[in-house]
Protein backbone atom coordinates (compact mmCIF):
# COMPACT_ATOMS: atom_id res chain seq x y z
CA UNK A 1 0.00 0.00 0.00
CA UNK A 2 1.32 3.31 -0.89
CA UNK A 3 2.06 6.31 1.57
CA UNK A 4 0.58 9.56 1.17
CA UNK A 5 3.64 11.08 0.11
CA UNK A 6 4.03 8.68 -2.82
CA UNK A 7 -0.10 9.73 -3.79
CA UNK A 8 0.90 13.19 -3.49
CA UNK A 9 4.23 13.03 -6.07
CA UNK A 10 2.72 11.03 -8.23
CA UNK A 11 -0.11 13.80 -8.49
CA UNK A 12 1.89 16.50 -8.67
CA UNK A 13 0.91 18.24 -5.39
CA UNK A 14 1.95 19.08 -1.93
CA UNK A 15 1.59 16.27 0.61
CA UNK A 16 -0.32 19.13 2.45
CA UNK A 17 -3.31 19.12 -0.48
CA UNK A 18 -3.41 15.51 -0.80
CA UNK A 19 -3.93 15.23 2.93
CA UNK A 20 -6.84 17.43 2.47
CA UNK A 21 -8.22 15.58 -0.37
CA UNK A 22 -7.70 12.27 1.08
CA UNK A 23 -9.55 13.07 4.56
CA UNK A 24 -11.95 15.21 3.49
CA UNK A 25 -10.98 18.35 4.78
CA UNK A 26 -13.48 21.54 3.93
CA UNK A 27 -10.53 23.53 2.65
CA UNK A 28 -10.74 25.24 -1.03
CA UNK A 29 -9.17 22.99 -3.84
CA UNK A 30 -10.29 23.05 -7.02
CA UNK A 31 -12.57 20.42 -8.47
CA UNK A 32 -10.02 19.04 -11.15
CA UNK A 33 -7.15 18.58 -8.57
CA UNK A 34 -9.59 16.88 -6.25
CA UNK A 35 -10.30 14.50 -8.97
CA UNK A 36 -6.95 13.78 -9.94
CA UNK A 37 -5.56 13.22 -6.31
CA UNK A 38 -8.13 10.87 -6.17
CA UNK A 39 -7.80 8.94 -9.16
CA UNK A 40 -3.63 8.49 -8.02
CA UNK A 41 -4.81 7.22 -4.66
CA UNK A 42 -7.16 4.59 -6.07
CA UNK A 43 -4.68 3.69 -8.53
CA UNK A 44 -2.15 3.66 -5.57
CA UNK A 45 -4.56 1.55 -3.39
CA UNK A 46 -3.76 4.67 -0.72
CA UNK A 47 -6.30 4.53 1.76
CA UNK A 48 -6.04 7.53 4.73
CA UNK A 49 -5.56 5.99 8.43
CA UNK A 50 -8.75 6.31 11.15
CA UNK A 51 -6.26 8.71 12.87
CA UNK A 52 -5.74 10.97 9.89
CA UNK A 53 -8.95 11.34 9.16
CA UNK A 54 -10.35 11.81 13.09
CA UNK A 55 -7.58 14.91 13.50
CA UNK A 56 -9.53 16.37 9.71
CA UNK A 57 -12.90 15.71 11.24
CA UNK A 58 -12.55 16.09 15.07
CA UNK A 59 -14.26 13.10 15.16
CA UNK A 60 -13.33 9.57 15.36
CA UNK A 61 -14.63 5.78 16.49
CA UNK A 62 -12.24 5.13 19.70
CA UNK A 63 -13.47 4.67 23.13
CA UNK A 64 -10.93 4.93 25.74
CA UNK A 65 -11.28 3.01 29.04
CA UNK A 66 -9.15 4.21 31.99
CA UNK A 67 -8.65 1.37 34.39
CA UNK A 68 -6.77 1.83 37.88
CA UNK A 69 -5.39 -1.83 37.76
CA UNK A 70 -5.34 -3.66 34.33
CA UNK A 71 -4.68 -7.42 35.44
CA UNK A 72 -7.47 -6.68 38.42
CA UNK A 73 -10.45 -9.06 37.00
CA UNK A 74 -12.76 -6.46 38.06
CA UNK A 75 -11.67 -4.05 34.95
CA UNK A 76 -11.55 -7.06 32.53
CA UNK A 77 -14.99 -7.47 33.18
CA UNK A 78 -15.81 -3.84 32.17
CA UNK A 79 -13.74 -3.47 29.67
CA UNK A 80 -15.78 -6.90 28.13
CA UNK A 81 -18.68 -4.98 28.43
CA UNK A 82 -17.75 -2.24 26.71
CA UNK A 83 -15.79 -3.80 23.66
CA UNK A 84 -18.55 -6.10 23.22
CA UNK A 85 -21.04 -3.10 22.66
CA UNK A 86 -18.44 -0.90 21.10
CA UNK A 87 -17.23 -3.54 18.14
CA UNK A 88 -20.66 -4.01 17.35
CA UNK A 89 -21.21 -0.48 16.66
CA UNK A 90 -18.10 0.09 14.61
CA UNK A 91 -15.94 1.50 17.56
CA UNK A 92 -12.44 0.37 18.59
CA UNK A 93 -11.63 0.24 22.32
CA UNK A 94 -8.64 1.37 24.41
CA UNK A 95 -7.81 0.25 27.17
CA UNK A 96 -5.33 2.52 29.56
CA UNK A 97 -3.75 1.45 32.84
CA UNK A 98 -3.36 4.15 35.31
CA UNK A 99 -2.21 2.60 38.19
CA UNK A 100 -5.10 4.43 40.77
CA UNK A 101 -2.94 7.61 39.65
CA UNK A 102 -4.88 10.85 39.59
CA UNK A 103 -2.12 12.81 37.63
CA UNK A 104 -2.15 9.61 35.03
CA UNK A 105 -5.61 10.37 34.47
CA UNK A 106 -5.34 13.48 33.97
CA UNK A 107 -2.33 12.67 31.24
CA UNK A 108 -5.26 9.75 29.47
CA UNK A 109 -7.41 12.78 29.42
CA UNK A 110 -5.62 14.76 27.66
CA UNK A 111 -3.98 11.78 25.24
CA UNK A 112 -8.14 11.27 24.63
CA UNK A 113 -8.43 14.48 23.63
CA UNK A 114 -5.21 14.49 21.28
CA UNK A 115 -6.67 11.33 19.39
CA UNK A 116 -9.87 12.97 19.48
CA UNK A 117 -12.05 10.65 21.21
CA UNK A 118 -15.56 9.64 20.72
CA UNK A 119 -15.53 9.31 24.67
CA UNK A 120 -13.81 8.49 27.50
CA UNK A 121 -15.37 5.86 30.78
CA UNK A 122 -13.64 5.76 34.22
CA UNK A 123 -13.96 2.44 35.37
CA UNK A 124 -11.55 3.49 38.77
CA UNK A 125 -12.26 4.69 42.02
CA UNK A 126 -10.97 8.08 43.05
CA UNK A 127 -9.26 9.13 46.17
CA UNK A 128 -10.65 10.88 49.23
CA UNK A 129 -9.62 14.40 49.69
CA UNK A 130 -7.67 14.04 46.54
CA UNK A 131 -5.64 17.50 46.02
CA UNK A 132 -5.59 16.49 42.12
CA UNK A 133 -9.66 15.90 41.71
CA UNK A 134 -10.07 19.46 40.66
CA UNK A 135 -7.45 19.54 38.02
CA UNK A 136 -8.88 16.43 36.89
CA UNK A 137 -12.48 17.58 36.86
CA UNK A 138 -11.18 20.36 34.72
CA UNK A 139 -9.54 18.58 32.61
CA UNK A 140 -12.90 15.85 31.94
CA UNK A 141 -15.03 19.69 31.30
CA UNK A 142 -12.53 20.71 28.77
CA UNK A 143 -13.01 17.01 26.72
CA UNK A 144 -16.66 17.41 27.46
CA UNK A 145 -16.10 20.60 25.51
CA UNK A 146 -14.39 19.38 22.55
CA UNK A 147 -17.19 16.96 22.50
CA UNK A 148 -15.73 14.19 24.05
CA UNK A 149 -18.64 12.27 25.65
CA UNK A 150 -17.37 11.15 29.34
CA UNK A 151 -19.10 8.10 31.59
CA UNK A 152 -17.74 7.38 35.19
CA UNK A 153 -18.60 3.90 36.68
CA UNK A 154 -17.52 5.01 40.46
CA UNK A 155 -19.08 7.81 42.40
CA UNK A 156 -16.95 10.84 41.63
CA UNK A 157 -16.98 14.27 41.54
CA UNK A 158 -15.90 14.52 37.46
CA UNK A 159 -19.75 16.28 36.04
CA UNK A 160 -20.41 13.38 33.74
CA UNK A 161 -23.28 10.64 34.12
CA UNK A 162 -22.41 8.02 36.13
CA UNK A 163 -23.05 3.82 35.66
CA UNK A 164 -22.87 2.53 38.48
CA UNK A 165 -23.28 -0.38 41.70
CA UNK A 166 -23.80 0.48 44.74
CA UNK A 167 -20.91 -0.76 46.99
CA UNK A 168 -21.97 0.49 50.61
CA UNK A 169 -25.03 -1.37 50.13
CA UNK A 170 -23.73 -4.80 48.43
CA UNK A 171 -21.25 -4.69 51.33
CA UNK A 172 -23.79 -4.50 53.71
CA UNK A 173 -25.61 -7.49 51.80
CA UNK A 174 -23.08 -9.82 52.32
CA UNK A 175 -22.58 -9.18 55.65
CA UNK A 176 -26.13 -10.08 56.79
CA UNK A 177 -25.95 -13.26 54.82
CA UNK A 178 -23.03 -13.78 57.33
CA UNK A 179 -25.04 -12.73 59.97
CA UNK A 180 -27.95 -15.00 59.17
CA UNK A 181 -26.14 -18.01 59.04
CA UNK A 182 -25.03 -17.44 63.03
CA UNK A 183 -21.67 -15.34 62.55
CA UNK A 184 -21.08 -12.89 65.10
CA UNK A 185 -17.43 -11.90 65.33
CA UNK A 186 -16.42 -11.45 61.29
CA UNK A 187 -13.38 -9.61 60.13
CA UNK A 188 -13.64 -7.45 57.42
CA UNK A 189 -10.65 -7.02 54.90
CA UNK A 190 -10.24 -3.73 53.96
CA UNK A 191 -9.45 -2.31 50.57
CA UNK A 192 -6.36 -0.02 49.23
CA UNK A 193 -6.17 2.84 52.12
CA UNK A 194 -7.78 5.92 51.08
CA UNK A 195 -9.78 5.21 48.11
CA UNK A 196 -13.92 6.02 47.53
CA UNK A 197 -14.40 2.50 47.11
CA UNK A 198 -12.74 0.67 49.54
CA UNK A 199 -14.78 3.06 52.13
CA UNK A 200 -17.87 2.66 50.79
CA UNK A 201 -17.28 -1.01 51.31
CA UNK A 202 -16.39 -0.54 54.89
CA UNK A 203 -18.91 1.09 55.37
CA UNK A 204 -21.71 -1.18 54.32
CA UNK A 205 -19.78 -3.81 56.86
CA UNK A 206 -20.07 -1.60 59.69
CA UNK A 207 -23.44 -0.50 59.25
CA UNK A 208 -24.79 -3.93 58.81
CA UNK A 209 -22.57 -5.00 61.89
CA UNK A 210 -24.42 -1.90 63.97
CA UNK A 211 -27.92 -2.76 62.68
CA UNK A 212 -27.09 -6.19 63.99
CA UNK A 213 -26.41 -5.40 67.44
CA UNK A 214 -22.83 -6.87 66.95
CA UNK A 215 -20.52 -3.52 66.60
CA UNK A 216 -18.73 -4.40 69.27
CA UNK A 217 -17.45 -7.59 67.18
CA UNK A 218 -16.70 -6.24 64.19
CA UNK A 219 -13.34 -6.17 63.30
CA UNK A 220 -11.60 -4.00 60.27
CA UNK A 221 -7.98 -5.31 59.13
CA UNK A 222 -5.75 -3.24 56.74
CA UNK A 223 -5.38 -5.24 53.22
CA UNK A 224 -5.77 -4.52 49.60
CA UNK A 225 -7.84 -5.41 46.56
CA UNK A 226 -5.57 -8.31 45.61
CA UNK A 227 -4.63 -11.92 46.52
CA UNK A 228 -1.38 -11.02 48.24
CA UNK A 229 -3.09 -8.47 50.82
CA UNK A 230 -5.67 -10.93 51.43
CA UNK A 231 -3.42 -13.82 52.39
CA UNK A 232 -1.02 -11.39 54.39
CA UNK A 233 -3.57 -9.75 56.44
CA UNK A 234 -5.55 -13.51 57.53
CA UNK A 235 -2.17 -14.56 58.63
CA UNK A 236 -2.06 -11.89 60.53
CA UNK A 237 -5.45 -12.87 61.84
CA UNK A 238 -3.74 -16.98 62.02
CA UNK A 239 -1.19 -15.55 64.37
CA UNK A 240 -3.28 -13.77 66.84
CA UNK A 241 -6.42 -16.41 67.98
CA UNK A 242 -9.01 -16.67 68.63
CA UNK A 243 -10.34 -17.14 65.20
CA UNK A 244 -13.11 -14.75 63.94
CA UNK A 245 -16.03 -16.67 63.08
CA UNK A 246 -15.64 -15.31 59.39
CA UNK A 247 -13.70 -13.15 57.10
CA UNK A 248 -15.32 -10.80 54.82
CA UNK A 249 -12.56 -9.16 51.91
CA UNK A 250 -13.29 -6.35 50.21
CA UNK A 251 -13.50 -8.10 47.08
CA UNK A 252 -12.96 -11.81 45.38
CA UNK A 253 -9.03 -11.23 44.78
CA UNK A 254 -8.35 -10.57 48.32
CA UNK A 255 -10.56 -13.45 49.35
CA UNK A 256 -9.50 -16.31 47.92
CA UNK A 257 -5.88 -15.23 49.39
CA UNK A 258 -7.35 -15.26 52.92
CA UNK A 259 -8.79 -18.99 51.66
CA UNK A 260 -5.24 -19.86 50.80
CA UNK A 261 -3.69 -18.64 53.92
CA UNK A 262 -6.66 -20.52 56.17
CA UNK A 263 -6.49 -23.43 54.13
CA UNK A 264 -2.43 -23.35 54.27
CA UNK A 265 -2.96 -23.67 58.04
CA UNK A 266 -5.12 -26.20 58.23
CA UNK A 267 -8.00 -24.75 59.12
CA UNK A 268 -11.20 -26.00 57.55
CA UNK A 269 -13.30 -23.95 55.98
CA UNK A 270 -16.17 -23.55 56.50
CA UNK A 271 -16.27 -25.84 59.34
CA UNK A 272 -14.51 -23.56 61.76
CA UNK A 273 -14.57 -20.48 59.52
CA UNK A 274 -16.67 -18.89 57.03
CA UNK A 275 -15.42 -16.55 54.30
CA UNK A 276 -16.53 -14.23 51.34
CA UNK A 277 -15.59 -11.54 48.94
CA UNK A 278 -17.29 -9.14 46.60
CA UNK A 279 -17.51 -9.04 43.09
CA UNK A 280 -18.14 -12.11 41.71
CA UNK A 281 -15.20 -13.07 39.62
CA UNK A 282 -14.51 -15.78 37.82
CA UNK A 283 -12.22 -16.98 40.47
CA UNK A 284 -14.81 -17.43 42.82
CA UNK A 285 -16.52 -19.63 41.26
CA UNK A 286 -13.82 -22.28 40.88
CA UNK A 287 -13.37 -22.15 44.16
CA UNK A 288 -16.59 -22.21 45.59
CA UNK A 289 -16.38 -18.51 47.29
CA UNK A 290 -19.59 -16.82 48.73
CA UNK A 291 -19.57 -13.12 47.24
CA UNK A 292 -21.73 -10.68 46.00
CA UNK A 293 -22.28 -10.13 42.34
CA UNK A 294 -21.61 -6.45 41.28
CA UNK A 295 -22.93 -6.11 37.84
CA UNK A 296 -19.80 -5.42 36.36
CA UNK A 297 -20.17 -6.10 32.40
CA UNK A 298 -23.60 -4.55 32.28
CA UNK A 299 -21.65 -1.66 33.39
CA UNK A 300 -19.44 -1.28 30.89
CA UNK A 301 -21.89 -1.78 28.42
CA UNK A 302 -24.31 0.61 29.59
CA UNK A 303 -21.65 3.02 29.71
CA UNK A 304 -20.54 1.99 25.66
CA UNK A 305 -24.15 2.43 24.28
CA UNK A 306 -24.33 6.41 26.37
CA UNK A 307 -21.33 7.33 24.43
CA UNK A 308 -22.70 5.71 21.06
CA UNK A 309 -25.93 6.73 21.51
CA UNK A 310 -26.32 9.51 23.77
CA UNK A 311 -27.02 13.18 21.92
CA UNK A 312 -24.81 15.60 22.53
CA UNK A 313 -25.42 17.97 25.61
CA UNK A 314 -27.17 14.96 27.33
CA UNK A 315 -27.34 15.83 30.98
CA UNK A 316 -24.06 15.15 33.27
CA UNK A 317 -25.97 14.88 36.17
CA UNK A 318 -27.57 11.33 35.95
CA UNK A 319 -26.47 8.22 38.13
CA UNK A 320 -27.57 5.14 37.09
CA UNK A 321 -27.49 2.33 39.88
CA UNK A 322 -27.44 -1.43 38.66
CA UNK A 323 -28.70 -4.20 41.04
CA UNK A 324 -26.57 -6.79 42.88
CA UNK A 325 -27.23 -10.02 44.41
CA UNK A 326 -25.56 -12.26 46.66
CA UNK A 327 -24.30 -15.94 45.73
CA UNK A 328 -24.00 -17.84 48.81
CA UNK A 329 -21.29 -21.19 47.67
CA UNK A 330 -18.87 -24.03 49.23
CA UNK A 331 -17.20 -21.45 51.66
CA UNK A 332 -19.51 -20.47 54.35
CA UNK A 333 -21.65 -22.29 56.89
CA UNK A 334 -24.65 -21.96 59.22
CA UNK A 335 -22.75 -21.82 62.79
CA UNK A 336 -24.64 -21.56 66.32
CA UNK A 337 -24.05 -18.58 68.01
CA UNK A 338 -21.98 -20.59 71.19
CA UNK A 339 -19.82 -21.61 69.04
CA UNK A 340 -16.34 -21.34 69.66
CA UNK A 341 -12.65 -21.43 67.66
CA UNK A 342 -9.62 -23.27 69.32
Amino acid sequence: MSSLVEVARAAGVSVSTASRVLTGSSHPISAKTRARVIAVAEQLGYSPSALARALVSRNSRLLGVLVSDIVNPYFSVIARGVDDVASRAGYVTMLSNVDRRTATEINRVQTMRDYRAAGMIFAGSGYIDDPQAPELAKAVRQAQEQGIKVVSLTVRELGCPTITADSRTAAYDITDHLVSLGHRRIAFIEGPAGMIASQQRRDGFLACMRDADLAETAECHPGGFDYEAGHAATMRLIARPPLPDAILAANDEAAVGALSALRQAGIDVPGQISVAGMDDFRVAQFVGLTTVSLPLYEMGAMAARHIIDAPPGADNATTTVLSHRVIPRETTAWRSTGSTHP
